[in-house]
Protein backbone atom coordinates (compact mmCIF):
# COMPACT_ATOMS: atom_id res chain seq x y z
CA UNK A 1 0.00 0.00 0.00
CA UNK A 2 1.28 3.46 -0.90
CA UNK A 3 -0.11 6.90 -0.09
CA UNK A 4 1.09 10.28 -1.31
CA UNK A 5 1.32 13.41 0.83
CA UNK A 6 2.53 16.96 0.37
CA UNK A 7 4.33 16.64 3.70
CA UNK A 8 5.22 13.76 6.00
CA UNK A 9 6.27 14.66 9.55
CA UNK A 10 8.17 12.02 11.52
CA UNK A 11 7.76 12.58 15.26
CA UNK A 12 4.70 13.92 17.10
CA UNK A 13 6.45 15.81 19.88
CA UNK A 14 6.31 19.64 20.17
CA UNK A 15 8.27 20.26 16.96
CA UNK A 16 6.39 17.70 14.91
CA UNK A 17 2.98 18.87 16.11
CA UNK A 18 3.86 22.48 15.31
CA UNK A 19 5.08 21.53 11.84
CA UNK A 20 2.09 19.31 11.03
CA UNK A 21 -0.53 21.80 12.22
CA UNK A 22 1.08 24.82 10.54
CA UNK A 23 1.51 23.02 7.20
CA UNK A 24 -2.00 21.55 7.20
CA UNK A 25 -3.49 24.97 8.00
CA UNK A 26 -1.67 26.23 4.89
CA UNK A 27 -3.60 23.76 2.76
CA UNK A 28 -1.06 20.92 2.53
CA UNK A 29 -2.01 17.27 2.84
CA UNK A 30 -0.01 16.16 5.89
CA UNK A 31 0.75 12.80 7.46
CA UNK A 32 2.04 12.79 11.06
CA UNK A 33 3.96 9.66 12.02
CA UNK A 34 5.08 8.53 15.48
CA UNK A 35 6.02 5.19 17.04
CA UNK A 36 4.17 6.03 20.25
CA UNK A 37 0.46 5.17 20.54
CA UNK A 38 -0.47 8.85 20.83
CA UNK A 39 0.93 12.31 20.14
CA UNK A 40 2.97 14.42 22.53
CA UNK A 41 6.40 12.83 22.45
CA UNK A 42 8.38 12.25 25.63
CA UNK A 43 7.91 15.78 26.96
CA UNK A 44 4.11 15.96 26.67
CA UNK A 45 3.11 12.64 28.10
CA UNK A 46 0.00 12.70 30.25
CA UNK A 47 0.60 14.19 33.67
CA UNK A 48 3.49 16.55 32.86
CA UNK A 49 1.68 19.61 34.24
CA UNK A 50 -1.23 21.94 33.56
CA UNK A 51 0.62 24.56 31.51
CA UNK A 52 2.50 22.23 29.14
CA UNK A 53 -0.52 19.94 28.79
CA UNK A 54 -2.69 22.90 27.79
CA UNK A 55 -0.14 23.83 25.11
CA UNK A 56 -0.09 20.26 23.86
CA UNK A 57 -3.87 20.13 23.71
CA UNK A 58 -3.96 23.28 21.62
CA UNK A 59 -1.63 21.72 19.06
CA UNK A 60 -3.61 18.46 19.12
CA UNK A 61 -6.83 20.36 18.53
CA UNK A 62 -5.22 22.22 15.63
CA UNK A 63 -4.04 19.05 13.88
CA UNK A 64 -7.53 17.60 14.33
CA UNK A 65 -9.27 20.65 12.87
CA UNK A 66 -6.75 20.84 10.00
CA UNK A 67 -7.36 17.12 9.24
CA UNK A 68 -3.79 15.96 9.64
CA UNK A 69 -3.66 12.23 8.91
CA UNK A 70 -2.03 10.55 11.90
CA UNK A 71 -0.17 7.24 11.93
CA UNK A 72 0.51 6.51 15.59
CA UNK A 73 2.25 3.31 16.61
CA UNK A 74 4.13 3.20 13.27
CA UNK A 75 7.89 3.50 12.74
CA UNK A 76 9.88 4.55 9.71
CA UNK A 77 12.26 1.66 9.06
CA UNK A 78 13.69 2.12 5.58
CA UNK A 79 13.70 4.46 2.58
CA UNK A 80 13.09 2.19 -0.45
CA UNK A 81 13.39 5.07 -2.95
CA UNK A 82 13.87 8.84 -2.96
CA UNK A 83 10.74 10.54 -1.66
CA UNK A 84 9.41 7.35 -0.05
CA UNK A 85 9.39 6.12 3.55
CA UNK A 86 8.44 2.58 4.44
CA UNK A 87 6.67 2.42 7.79
CA UNK A 88 5.98 -0.65 9.91
CA UNK A 89 3.66 -1.68 12.72
CA UNK A 90 3.49 -5.21 14.14
CA UNK A 91 4.49 -6.83 10.87
CA UNK A 92 2.26 -4.62 8.71
CA UNK A 93 3.91 -2.07 6.45
CA UNK A 94 3.05 0.74 4.08
CA UNK A 95 4.88 3.24 1.90
CA UNK A 96 4.44 6.98 2.33
CA UNK A 97 5.35 9.13 -0.66
CA UNK A 98 6.21 12.74 0.16
CA UNK A 99 7.01 15.97 -1.61
CA UNK A 100 8.60 17.27 1.59
CA UNK A 101 9.68 15.60 4.81
CA UNK A 102 10.12 17.07 8.31
CA UNK A 103 12.18 15.04 10.75
CA UNK A 104 11.23 15.72 14.36
CA UNK A 105 12.73 12.59 15.84
CA UNK A 106 13.74 14.05 19.19
CA UNK A 107 16.42 12.68 21.49
CA UNK A 108 17.07 9.87 23.94
CA UNK A 109 18.88 9.68 27.25
CA UNK A 110 22.60 9.07 27.39
CA UNK A 111 23.66 6.29 29.76
CA UNK A 112 27.24 5.90 30.93
CA UNK A 113 28.19 2.53 32.45
CA UNK A 114 29.37 2.11 36.02
CA UNK A 115 29.56 -1.00 38.24
CA UNK A 116 26.06 -2.14 39.09
CA UNK A 117 24.19 -0.06 36.49
CA UNK A 118 22.37 -3.15 35.18
CA UNK A 119 20.90 -4.10 38.58
CA UNK A 120 17.09 -4.29 38.84
CA UNK A 121 15.97 -1.02 40.35
CA UNK A 122 18.29 1.11 38.20
CA UNK A 123 16.35 3.10 35.60
CA UNK A 124 16.87 5.84 33.10
CA UNK A 125 15.64 9.09 34.65
CA UNK A 126 13.24 9.86 31.82
CA UNK A 127 12.27 6.20 31.57
CA UNK A 128 11.23 6.02 35.22
CA UNK A 129 9.28 9.22 34.84
CA UNK A 130 7.48 7.75 31.83
CA UNK A 131 6.64 4.61 33.82
CA UNK A 132 5.17 6.72 36.61
CA UNK A 133 3.09 8.72 34.16
CA UNK A 134 1.76 5.42 32.86
CA UNK A 135 0.66 4.27 36.32
CA UNK A 136 3.79 2.70 37.86
CA UNK A 137 3.81 3.36 41.61
CA UNK A 138 6.84 4.81 43.38
CA UNK A 139 4.97 5.74 46.54
CA UNK A 140 7.22 5.38 49.56
CA UNK A 141 10.23 4.31 47.48
CA UNK A 142 13.65 5.79 48.26
CA UNK A 143 14.92 7.23 44.98
CA UNK A 144 18.28 8.73 44.06
CA UNK A 145 18.32 10.90 40.91
CA UNK A 146 21.76 11.19 39.31
CA UNK A 147 23.61 12.20 36.16
CA UNK A 148 23.48 15.62 34.54
CA UNK A 149 21.16 18.08 32.90
CA UNK A 150 17.97 20.02 33.63
CA UNK A 151 15.93 16.82 33.37
CA UNK A 152 17.14 15.68 36.80
CA UNK A 153 15.27 18.21 38.98
CA UNK A 154 12.21 17.93 36.73
CA UNK A 155 12.12 14.16 37.20
CA UNK A 156 12.82 14.46 40.92
CA UNK A 157 9.95 16.92 41.38
CA UNK A 158 7.56 14.70 39.44
CA UNK A 159 8.51 11.57 41.37
CA UNK A 160 8.24 13.39 44.67
CA UNK A 161 4.75 14.54 43.75
CA UNK A 162 3.94 10.89 42.97
CA UNK A 163 4.89 9.90 46.51
CA UNK A 164 8.54 8.90 46.15
CA UNK A 165 11.09 9.75 48.87
CA UNK A 166 13.81 11.58 46.96
CA UNK A 167 17.02 10.75 48.82
CA UNK A 168 19.23 13.08 46.78
CA UNK A 169 19.72 14.71 43.39
CA UNK A 170 23.32 14.12 42.25
CA UNK A 171 24.58 16.43 39.48
CA UNK A 172 28.03 15.91 37.96
CA UNK A 173 28.40 19.52 36.78
CA UNK A 174 30.19 21.84 39.24
CA UNK A 175 28.27 24.61 40.95
CA UNK A 176 30.28 27.36 39.24
CA UNK A 177 29.05 26.20 35.82
CA UNK A 178 25.46 25.98 37.02
CA UNK A 179 25.61 29.51 38.46
CA UNK A 180 27.02 30.84 35.19
CA UNK A 181 24.27 29.04 33.27
CA UNK A 182 21.56 30.45 35.55
CA UNK A 183 22.95 33.98 35.25
CA UNK A 184 22.85 33.64 31.47
CA UNK A 185 19.13 32.89 31.57
CA UNK A 186 18.52 36.44 32.81
CA UNK A 187 19.44 37.66 29.34
CA UNK A 188 16.28 36.40 27.66
CA UNK A 189 15.32 33.01 29.09
CA UNK A 190 13.69 34.13 32.33
CA UNK A 191 10.84 31.68 31.77
CA UNK A 192 13.26 28.78 32.05
CA UNK A 193 14.81 30.38 35.12
CA UNK A 194 11.40 30.58 36.81
CA UNK A 195 10.72 26.99 35.79
CA UNK A 196 13.95 25.90 37.49
CA UNK A 197 13.07 27.90 40.57
CA UNK A 198 9.72 26.13 40.67
CA UNK A 199 11.42 22.75 40.72
CA UNK A 200 13.70 23.95 43.51
CA UNK A 201 10.69 24.90 45.61
CA UNK A 202 9.05 21.54 44.99
CA UNK A 203 12.27 19.83 46.07
CA UNK A 204 12.75 21.84 49.25
CA UNK A 205 14.65 19.76 51.79
CA UNK A 206 16.10 17.35 49.21
CA UNK A 207 19.94 17.36 49.13
CA UNK A 208 21.13 18.68 45.75
CA UNK A 209 24.77 17.70 45.31
CA UNK A 210 26.83 19.25 42.53
CA UNK A 211 30.23 18.12 41.27
CA UNK A 212 29.18 14.61 42.32
CA UNK A 213 28.39 11.33 40.60
CA UNK A 214 27.49 7.69 41.17
CA UNK A 215 30.54 5.44 41.43
CA UNK A 216 28.76 2.13 42.03
CA UNK A 217 25.34 0.60 42.61
CA UNK A 218 25.14 -2.24 45.15
CA UNK A 219 22.69 -5.06 45.72
CA UNK A 220 22.27 -8.83 45.64
CA UNK A 221 18.99 -9.39 43.80
CA UNK A 222 18.21 -5.71 43.18
CA UNK A 223 19.43 -2.22 44.08
CA UNK A 224 20.02 -1.62 47.78
CA UNK A 225 22.43 1.34 47.96
CA UNK A 226 24.68 3.55 45.86
CA UNK A 227 28.20 4.91 46.35
CA UNK A 228 28.67 8.59 45.55
CA UNK A 229 31.81 10.64 45.07
CA UNK A 230 31.38 14.32 45.91
CA UNK A 231 34.63 16.25 45.86
CA UNK A 232 37.00 14.37 48.18
CA UNK A 233 34.15 12.61 50.00
CA UNK A 234 32.94 9.09 49.22
CA UNK A 235 29.75 7.96 50.92
CA UNK A 236 26.83 5.58 50.48
CA UNK A 237 23.08 6.19 50.32
CA UNK A 238 20.43 3.52 50.77
CA UNK A 239 17.98 3.46 47.88
CA UNK A 240 15.23 1.35 46.38
CA UNK A 241 15.59 2.99 42.98
CA UNK A 242 18.25 4.88 41.08
CA UNK A 243 17.16 7.05 38.16
CA UNK A 244 20.10 8.33 36.13
CA UNK A 245 20.91 9.89 32.79
CA UNK A 246 23.71 12.01 31.36
CA UNK A 247 21.71 14.54 29.35
CA UNK A 248 20.40 13.66 25.89
CA UNK A 249 21.61 12.26 22.58
CA UNK A 250 19.86 13.38 19.36
CA UNK A 251 18.07 10.73 17.31
CA UNK A 252 19.76 11.27 13.95
CA UNK A 253 19.57 7.73 12.56
CA UNK A 254 16.74 8.41 10.11
CA UNK A 255 18.36 11.63 8.95
CA UNK A 256 21.62 9.78 8.34
CA UNK A 257 19.82 6.99 6.50
CA UNK A 258 18.42 9.68 4.19
CA UNK A 259 21.98 11.05 3.66
CA UNK A 260 21.47 14.30 5.60
CA UNK A 261 24.79 15.75 6.74
CA UNK A 262 25.65 16.15 10.40
CA UNK A 263 27.57 18.89 12.15
CA UNK A 264 29.12 18.02 15.55
CA UNK A 265 26.62 15.23 16.06
CA UNK A 266 23.49 17.17 15.08
CA UNK A 267 21.66 17.41 11.77
CA UNK A 268 22.93 20.40 9.82
CA UNK A 269 20.20 22.84 8.80
CA UNK A 270 19.99 26.32 7.30
CA UNK A 271 17.89 29.28 8.45
CA UNK A 272 14.68 27.62 7.16
CA UNK A 273 15.49 24.24 8.78
CA UNK A 274 16.45 22.70 5.43
CA UNK A 275 18.93 19.83 5.61
CA UNK A 276 21.61 19.08 3.02
CA UNK A 277 19.08 16.93 1.14
CA UNK A 278 16.51 18.68 -1.01
CA UNK A 279 12.99 18.51 0.37
CA UNK A 280 14.03 17.27 3.82
CA UNK A 281 13.83 19.48 6.91
CA UNK A 282 14.79 18.81 10.50
CA UNK A 283 13.50 20.38 13.73
CA UNK A 284 13.78 19.93 17.48
CA UNK A 285 16.42 18.13 19.49
CA UNK A 286 18.09 16.61 16.42
CA UNK A 287 19.37 20.07 15.48
CA UNK A 288 20.46 20.93 19.05
CA UNK A 289 19.20 19.99 22.51
CA UNK A 290 17.08 22.98 23.50
CA UNK A 291 13.63 21.95 24.69
CA UNK A 292 10.02 22.70 23.86
CA UNK A 293 10.17 26.36 22.82
CA UNK A 294 12.95 25.80 20.30
CA UNK A 295 11.23 22.74 18.84
CA UNK A 296 7.94 24.57 18.33
CA UNK A 297 9.63 27.53 16.64
CA UNK A 298 11.63 25.28 14.32
CA UNK A 299 8.54 23.23 13.49
CA UNK A 300 6.66 26.36 12.45
CA UNK A 301 9.62 27.64 10.41
CA UNK A 302 9.98 24.37 8.53
CA UNK A 303 6.25 24.13 7.84
CA UNK A 304 6.01 27.68 6.52
CA UNK A 305 9.02 27.03 4.28
CA UNK A 306 7.47 23.85 2.85
CA UNK A 307 4.18 25.70 2.30
CA UNK A 308 5.88 28.32 0.13
CA UNK A 309 5.81 31.05 2.80
CA UNK A 310 9.56 31.62 3.40
CA UNK A 311 9.24 35.34 4.19
CA UNK A 312 6.81 34.56 7.02
CA UNK A 313 9.14 31.81 8.21
CA UNK A 314 12.03 34.26 8.41
CA UNK A 315 10.09 36.44 10.86
CA UNK A 316 10.57 33.60 13.39
CA UNK A 317 14.27 33.05 12.87
CA UNK A 318 15.34 35.73 15.36
CA UNK A 319 13.48 33.98 18.17
CA UNK A 320 14.89 30.65 16.99
CA UNK A 321 18.42 32.04 17.04
CA UNK A 322 17.95 33.13 20.65
CA UNK A 323 16.92 29.58 21.45
CA UNK A 324 20.12 28.35 19.80
CA UNK A 325 22.11 30.53 22.20
CA UNK A 326 20.37 28.63 24.99
CA UNK A 327 21.37 25.35 23.30
CA UNK A 328 25.03 26.33 23.43
CA UNK A 329 24.79 27.49 27.06
CA UNK A 330 23.11 24.24 28.03
CA UNK A 331 25.84 22.17 26.37
CA UNK A 332 28.58 24.15 28.13
CA UNK A 333 26.93 23.97 31.54
CA UNK A 334 26.37 20.22 31.51
CA UNK A 335 29.46 19.08 29.60
CA UNK A 336 30.59 15.68 30.85
CA UNK A 337 33.63 15.60 33.10
CA UNK A 338 36.59 13.37 32.31
CA UNK A 339 36.36 11.39 35.56
CA UNK A 340 33.25 9.63 34.25
CA UNK A 341 35.36 7.83 31.64
CA UNK A 342 37.10 5.89 34.38
CA UNK A 343 34.06 4.50 36.19
CA UNK A 344 33.67 1.13 34.38
CA UNK A 345 35.62 -1.83 35.73
CA UNK A 346 36.76 -4.76 33.60
CA UNK A 347 33.54 -6.73 34.10
CA UNK A 348 31.18 -3.74 33.81
CA UNK A 349 28.83 -4.30 30.89
CA UNK A 350 28.96 -1.63 28.21
CA UNK A 351 26.66 -3.33 25.69
CA UNK A 352 23.74 -4.77 27.64
CA UNK A 353 22.06 -6.33 24.61
CA UNK A 354 25.05 -8.56 23.82
CA UNK A 355 26.60 -8.73 27.34
CA UNK A 356 29.87 -7.15 26.24
CA UNK A 357 32.05 -6.08 29.21
CA UNK A 358 34.43 -3.14 29.28
CA UNK A 359 37.51 -5.38 29.15
CA UNK A 360 36.36 -6.77 25.80
CA UNK A 361 36.52 -3.36 24.16
CA UNK A 362 39.88 -2.06 25.31
CA UNK A 363 41.84 -3.42 22.36
CA UNK A 364 39.41 -2.21 19.70
CA UNK A 365 40.07 0.89 17.65
CA UNK A 366 36.55 1.67 16.47
CA UNK A 367 32.94 0.72 17.00
CA UNK A 368 33.04 -1.26 13.77
CA UNK A 369 35.99 -3.28 15.06
CA UNK A 370 34.17 -3.78 18.35
CA UNK A 371 31.16 -5.12 16.46
CA UNK A 372 33.29 -7.58 14.52
CA UNK A 373 35.08 -8.90 17.60
CA UNK A 374 32.43 -8.67 20.33
CA UNK A 375 29.01 -7.95 18.71
CA UNK A 376 28.89 -4.67 20.65
CA UNK A 377 26.06 -2.60 19.18
CA UNK A 378 24.47 -5.50 17.28
CA UNK A 379 21.62 -6.21 19.70
CA UNK A 380 17.98 -5.09 19.59
CA UNK A 381 18.78 -1.44 20.38
CA UNK A 382 21.23 -1.36 17.44
CA UNK A 383 23.85 0.57 19.39
CA UNK A 384 21.56 3.36 20.55
CA UNK A 385 22.71 2.83 24.16
CA UNK A 386 26.27 1.54 23.91
CA UNK A 387 27.06 3.67 20.86
CA UNK A 388 26.74 6.93 22.79
CA UNK A 389 28.58 5.41 25.76
CA UNK A 390 31.47 4.11 23.67
CA UNK A 391 31.77 7.45 21.88
CA UNK A 392 32.35 9.11 25.25
CA UNK A 393 34.53 6.34 26.70
CA UNK A 394 36.73 5.66 23.67
CA UNK A 395 36.11 8.51 21.24
CA UNK A 396 34.55 6.19 18.65
CA UNK A 397 32.25 7.68 16.04
CA UNK A 398 29.28 5.53 15.17
CA UNK A 399 29.13 4.58 11.48
CA UNK A 400 26.14 5.69 9.43
CA UNK A 401 23.17 3.41 10.09
CA UNK A 402 22.10 0.78 7.61
CA UNK A 403 18.50 -0.23 6.92
CA UNK A 404 16.34 -1.29 8.59
CA UNK A 405 16.49 1.19 11.44
CA UNK A 406 14.64 -1.24 13.72
CA UNK A 407 14.18 -5.01 13.70
CA UNK A 408 11.37 -5.85 11.26
CA UNK A 409 9.90 -8.92 9.62
CA UNK A 410 11.47 -10.07 6.37
CA UNK A 411 8.16 -9.40 4.61
CA UNK A 412 8.56 -5.70 5.39
CA UNK A 413 11.87 -5.63 3.56
CA UNK A 414 10.78 -7.78 0.62
CA UNK A 415 10.96 -5.83 -2.60
CA UNK A 416 12.98 -2.93 -1.15
CA UNK A 417 15.16 -1.42 -3.85
CA UNK A 418 18.47 0.23 -3.23
CA UNK A 419 18.07 3.93 -2.46
CA UNK A 420 19.54 6.31 -4.99
CA UNK A 421 22.12 8.80 -3.69
CA UNK A 422 20.45 11.82 -2.12
CA UNK A 423 20.64 15.14 -3.87
CA UNK A 424 22.08 18.17 -2.11
CA UNK A 425 20.34 21.55 -2.15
Amino acid sequence: MSEAFDLVVVGAGPGGLAAAATAAESGMRVCLLDDNPSAGGQIWRTGWGDGPVKTARRWLRRIEIARVEARFGWRAVVAPAPGVLRIEQSGLFADLEYAALVLATGARERFLPFPGWTLPGVYGAGGLQAFVKSGFSVRGKRVVIAGTGPLLPAVAAHLRAAGARIVSVVEQAPMRRLLKFSAGLLGGQTGKLFEGAGYALRLAGVPYRTGAWIMRAHGDERLERVTILAGLNVFELEADMLAFGYHLVPNTELAQLLHCKLDRGYVRVDELQRTSVKGIYCVGESTGIGGVDKAQLEGRIAALATAGRPDEARTLTGARDRQMNFVRSLADAFALRDELRHLPEDDTLVCRCEDVPYRGLGGCGSLREAKLHTRCGMGPCQGRICGAASEFLFGWKAPAPRPPLFPVEVATLAGVIESAPARDN
